[in-house]
């Protein structure tokens, strides 16, 4: 298949803006991502801030695309999503990299963050990896707003699945995301992730690092705990206790927000409502991201939040890695 092409009338997500993202100037349009076919990085090397069997010892080997098809309000991420930092690659550039990255690093897997819109360059890329002998796992960090005919195309070249579900609550996800079909795109999206990779292998095997398989994460968003709640719910009702669930309590205003509930850090009060509640469900393999008691609710961000005008933005010098789970 020419994945390339796929550029043209794009539909890699669920906008399906139908804009020709190929050819030069005028004939290559910026699609909702705000990005042409030119492959834009903002950063690749090891991260350790993922969920312990994603990150292990040696790192996630992240590869930060610029650009994204979601552009949340709150995104921590912004300078990449929003901001359009970030630096042209090519393919082999692309594969280059992330082949002295394993060479360097010897991370445990290649995490692709927020690929969706770059699909063509990361199938690729993964084929590319393979005929190198290359054979660790490879991550799709997603939004949870996936298209199912990419999913579908995507099967071959994926092996774990590190999906966001934000939304139940279909009027937030519009004011906060603007897809008020959020939560019916990405429950249909996650079912046909499960359907191909069945839940996080390390929960049944009990092996330290992930080889396979979907792990849910969910943000918890301050004042928005019916929303937590009822995508809790939904996940328990939809997919059973088994499901892999990462409660991330990790919210931080990295963008002045209209909202004035979301200029502030979430509350221990509101996190334990939550948390118990998925508790309450009886949820087997949760995974919990605990918020820090003595959290300063100043302007300073905390040190999970990354500058990607850094070489190294998830540098110890700078930031440290995300709250351990």
């Amino acid at each position: 298949m020419d994945f390339m092409s796929l550029y043209r009338d794009c539909n890699l997500c669920p906008r399906s803006c139908g804009v020709n993202r190929l050819g030069r100037g005028a004939n290559g349009r910026e699609g909702f991502c705000r990005e042409n076919h030119q492959l834009r990085i903002a950063y690749i090397g090891p991260h350790f801030g993922e969920e312990p069997p994603i990150s292990g010892e040696r790192g996630s080997g992240t590869v930060f695309l610029t650009g994204c098809s979601l552009r949340c309000a709150y995104c921590q991420n912004h300078q990449i999503s929003k901001q359009g930092l970030g630096h042209p690659m090519d393919l082999d550039g692309l594969v280059e990299r992330a082949m002295d990255m394993i060479e360097t690093h010897g991370v445990h897997n290649i995490n692709f963050v927020t690929p969706d819109h770059f699909f063509p360059h990361v199938f690729q890329c993964v084929i590319s990896l393979r005929e190198q002998g290359y054979s660790l796992p490879v991550v799709y960090n997603l939004s949870g707003y996936q298209s199912l005919s990419m999913l579908r195309i995507g099967a071959p070249y994926v092996d774990i699945y590190l999906t966001d579900f934000k939304y139940g609550d279909s009027g937030l996800a519009r004011r906060l995301s603007k897809c008020r079909d959020y939560p019916k795109v990405a429950l249909e999206a996650l079912s046909e992730m499960v359907r191909q990779k069945g839940f996080l292998d390390v929960c049944e095997n009990g092996n330290r690092i992930a080889k396979r398989g979907v792990l849910v994460r969910h943000l918890i968003l301050p004042g928005e705990i019916e929303n937590s709640i009822g995508v809790l719910t939904t996940l328990f009702l939809e997919f059973g206790a088994a499901l892999p669930v990462s409660l991330m309590s990790q919210y931080y205003p990295a963008l002045p927000m209209e909202d004035e509930e979301l200029n502030r850090l979430l509350t221990p009060d509101e996190f334990e409502r939550v948390y118990t509640h998925a508790l309450d469900l009886g949820f087997e393999n949760l995974f919990v991201q605990f918020p820090e008691q003595n959290k300063d609710e100043s302007t300073h961000a905390p040190s999970f939040v990354p500058d990607f005008r850094l070489e190294k933005p998830f540098s110890p010098k700078n930031q440290n890695p995300l709250p351990k789970f």
